[in-house]
């Protein structure tokens, strides 16, 4: 009786869901809106196009493209989201007006939680771009210029104190590695000494158990009770007062600013108002900048290092480069000096270019908008999504784009020389930029505000391991990444 119990059970089941699918299908044939984009079809209601596209979002956007245009909605997870690529898409998407498009409504389920209250999407816009603006002025060509020696210090101590780098040869893997040397270079200049000192101890653990809570499924189900995120609350309250110590220790022993860490200049921000910045927002910004500064170089430096691996002569043109501008390996690194590297800046953009840290940048839409020469109007019901990055990998704007081939860029305009439009959305002018083929850090008013220290760290950490080191690959296939998409749908430029 029982296992009757149980087969009628699942027969049912099975029934319900055939039967969804039909009614589902039979609604995408039957029932067009010819007043909004084309959906792009699928079988399953609710999940819709997710593990297509969560399994490999430029091929899905391509495909797409190719069938229903620049413009096609999907589902995911039961969301309608609107992509829209190309120039006009970005234009229309990331230069959208305030009233229109919202990313804190996006974004805030998945940074709030990691980052803490009051900080970034928690706040009005308003007063986030104030916040920008305080990190834009700590991040100043004079602290860069501090940044560089130590920067280039860290990576010669972690080089020396690893005994996988002992040796005239070896064997190491890539990734692990440059995420290291990316966290140590990033606490050691934004973060200050003391968060540097307790990296290898306290912080570490802490970082790993916030960086865990970025997982994809808080993107959409932020209630869901995983095992990561009660540590990641637990992780964020830990941080938290451990920067709050930091800051109080600063001012109780009256000691003067020794360095131009981001804290120090937090604590010398004040909002319009004149109200300084609340000791709990600074560490929950420290927090965000923590985070925010390490993801994309980690990701971008090891990826340069593979494909550097896997072209010996670029490497060595690299070398060669440093000896001619730099002269001789004992010189140390400087900010002037780095910012002559040509073929290291070529690098570094093509590298951006074909492995940008984020692939869709979304927004949820508050007002019905028309898209222009069509009869389509984007209700508030949808979320809208840019793809700037997929321009970057069509042959129609860089040949061959599926080549990493840093002299490309020898024939290409600086992207910063296109950047003719520029506004002031509350922390200074910033390029719109927004119809470039090339946007690895963003545009409008949630462009990166981090864009040159990204840069900065990535010439140092590239230039450091091209003197040091000659990597190739073992044989063909190691050495070779495949992008795991399912944990790169993170947050369009934080800061």
């Amino acid at each position: 009786m029982f296992f009757e119990y149980i087969f009628w059970i699942s027969l049912a089941e099975v029934v319900l869901v055939a039967v969804a699918v039909i009614v589902n299908v039979v609604r995408q044939k039957s029932f067009k809106n010819l007043n909004e984009p084309p959906v792009v079809f699928h079988w399953l209601p609710t999940f819709g196009s997710t593990v297509v596209y969560g399994k490999d979002p430029f091929k899905f956007f391509f495909d797409c493209q190719a069938k229903y245009g620049d413009v096609f909605t999907f589902i995911l997870l039961g969301r309608r989201v609107t992509v829209y690529l190309g120039s006009k898409g970005n234009q229309f998407i990331l230069n959208g007006k305030l009233k229109d498009v919202n990313a804190e409504e996006i974004y805030s389920v998945l940074t709030t939680p990691v980052f803490g209250k009051d900080v970034v999407y928690d706040v009005p816009n308003a007063k986030f771009m104030e916040q920008k603006k305080f990190v834009k002025s700590g991040l100043a060509a004079s602290a860069l210029r501090s940044y560089v020696p130590l920067m280039e210090n860290e990576i010669l101590d972690f080089i020396e104190r690893e005994p996988y780098f002992a040796g005239s040869d070896g064997k190491i893997n890539i990734p692990p590695i440059m995420a290291q040397i990316t966290l140590f270079t990033t606490a050691r200049t934004l973060q200050g000494r003391e968060v540097r000192e307790k990296l290898d101890t306290t912080y570490a653990k802490l970082y790993h158990d916030l960086d865990d809570g970025f997982q994809p499924i808080n993107f959409m189900l932020p209630w869901f009770p995983l095992p990561q995120n009660r540590r990641r609350d637990i992780a964020q309250k830990k941080m938290t007062k451990l920067y709050a110590d930091i800051i109080q220790a600063r001012r109780s022993s009256g000691e003067k600013k020794d360095s131009q860490d981001m804290l120090w200049n937090f604590m010398e921000s004040s909002y319009k108002d004149g109200t300084p910045m609340p000791d709990t927002e600074i560490a929950h910004m420290m927090i965000a900048l923590l985070m925010a500064g390490q993801h994309s170089v980690s990701v971008a430096s090891s990826w340069t290092m593979l494909h550097l691996a896997a072209q010996p002569d670029i490497m060595e043109e690299l070398y060669q480069e440093q000896l001619h501008v730099l002269g001789d390996g004992s010189n140390p690194l400087t900010y002037e000096g780095v910012q002559k590297l040509t073929l290291c800046s070529y690098a570094i953009r093509e590298t951006l270019r074909m492995h940008p840290s984020i692939h869709s940048i979304m927004r949820k839409v508050k007002n019905p908008l028309p898209i222009q020469g069509t009869n389509w109007v984007i209700p508030p019901s949808h979320v809208l999504l840019a793809a700037p990055a997929a321009m970057g990998k069509s042959d129609q704007y860089f040949p061959n784009a599926e080549k990493w081939d840093p002299h490309r860029w020898k024939d290409i305009a600086d992207p910063k020389d296109q950047e003719k439009e520029k506004m002031d959305y509350g922390y200074g002018l910033v390029s719109t930029g927004a119809d470039s083929t090339y946007l690895p850090f963003g545009a409008g008013r949630h462009r990166c505000i981090g864009e040159n220290f990204a840069n900065i760290q990535l010439a140092v950490v590239i230039s450091v391991m091209v003197r040091h080191f000659k990597l190739t690959n073992i044989d063909a296939t190691e050495g070779v990444v495949n992008t795991d998409y399912s944990v790169c749908l993170v947050v369009n430029s934080v800061l």
